[in-house]
């Protein structure tokens, strides 16, 4: 059986069956002053050497949230079967003492690995908090309605994603029919540009140009054509923009064509630049009245900017992590139920789909 690679981090190994018993001791051998969890936190990769960054990921996220972390690797090409586990504790330090600790158990397994995800893994959570799963990379086979009944929110990252079409079908009647909540952080990725463009149509001027919008172009990074279309369909929805015509194609630029509810043709465009950030740059023409919202690559600031004529309004507003880690941070703190993303998503997937 194969050994993740720095296996130091991730505590003490333990045997499977005494998990419990190990943690006791762990707590009772420990100086914290409190043992601090408000849900089950789960990682699950098929990287090989994704335990341990990813546990140094999860000491970063248990310093704002509390939680017991579960890691989940696995190794499927390795032709021996087993499972190995250790535990561990992160804890907070104040005035130089260990406060609040978060314990951490995380699970290699080999081969084949059948009904022992479900059934060792997932008895070791604590039952009376929810489960939220950040599940990395491609939804494999092992994602089944056996596994996502038991979470509360999914954690997934598109832009990670080789068919991204393919991918969001697996999540579409999960999501739309049985009510799972989807975190995307492609769609996190969005949200203070979201909420730019919603704060710039507050101005009176603003909202009554809305039904007068005949153009709007959103320029991504080379990889941020998912976040870039769900934006997209966030804007037809919340608009109420009906298809016009089918996808035009032209100099590498994507376009669509929409119709406001009551007539007058919107022309919608996205543009992908390698120096761009993951959303760059939103413009909205509305005749007389012109939007823009953009960021910088690596910059921390998103940009808002309104033309009226005689006037022009101008201001700042912070920008989302760019790090996934800080993603993962910021959609725990926000919480709910990602109502707004199912309600686009049907949208999404007929944009996706062109």
């Amino acid at each position: 059986m194969t050994v993740p690679n720095d296996c130091s981090i991730l505590g003490r190994e333990v045997e499977v069956g005494q998990i419990e018993v190990e943690l006791k001791r762990l707590w009772e051998a420990d100086e914290a002053r409190t043992n601090a969890s408000l849900m089950n936190f789960a990682v699950y990769s098929e990287e090989t050497s994704a335990l341990a960054s990813n546990s140094e990921m999860v000491r970063e996220i248990t310093r704002e949230h509390a939680c017991r972390a579960i890691l989940i690797g696995v190794d499927r090409h390795d032709p021996e079967t087993g499972m190995r586990a250790w535990i561990t504790a992160h804890c907070n330090l104040a005035n130089g003492n260990k406060t609040v600790c978060c314990e951490q158990l995380a699970f290699h397994l080999a081969g084949r690995v059948g009904g022992r995800f479900r059934n060792t893994i997932f008895s070791h959570l604590q039952s009376d908090l929810p489960l939220i799963m950040w599940w990395q990379g491609e939804l494999t086979d092992r994602f089944t309605d056996r596994i996502y009944s038991l979470i509360s929110r999914l954690v997934v990252d598109s832009s990670e994603w080789e068919n991204p079409e393919e991918q969001f079908t697996k999540l579409e009647g999960p999501m739309l029919d049985e009510g799972l909540v989807v975190q995307d952080l492609s769609w996190t990725r969005t949200y203070h540009v979201r909420l730019a463009i919603a704060s710039l149509f507050d101005d009176p001027i603003a909202q009554s140009a809305i039904s007068s919008i005949r153009k709007l172009s959103i320029t991504t990074s080379r990889d941020g054509r998912i976040p870039g279309l769900q934006l997209l369909a966030w804007f037809t929805v919340q608009c109420g923009w009906v298809p016009a015509k089918e996808l035009l194609e032209s100099d590498g630029d994507t376009g669509f064509h929409f119709e406001h509810q009551h007539g007058g043709a919107i022309e919608a465009r996205l543009i992908e630049e390698e120096a761009s950030a993951p959303i760059g740059l939103v413009e909205i023409d509305a005749g007389d009245t012109r939007i823009q919202i953009s960021r910088e690559k690596g910059e921390n600031l998103v940009h808002l900017k309104l033309e009226t004529p005689g006037n022009v309004v101008e201001q700042s507003a912070p920008a989302d992590s760019i790090d996934s880690v800080g993603l993962v941070r910021d959609q725990l703190s926000r919480g709910g139920k990602n109502s707004l993303f199912r309600k686009v998503f049907p949208q999404f997937l007929s944009l996706l789909r062109k």
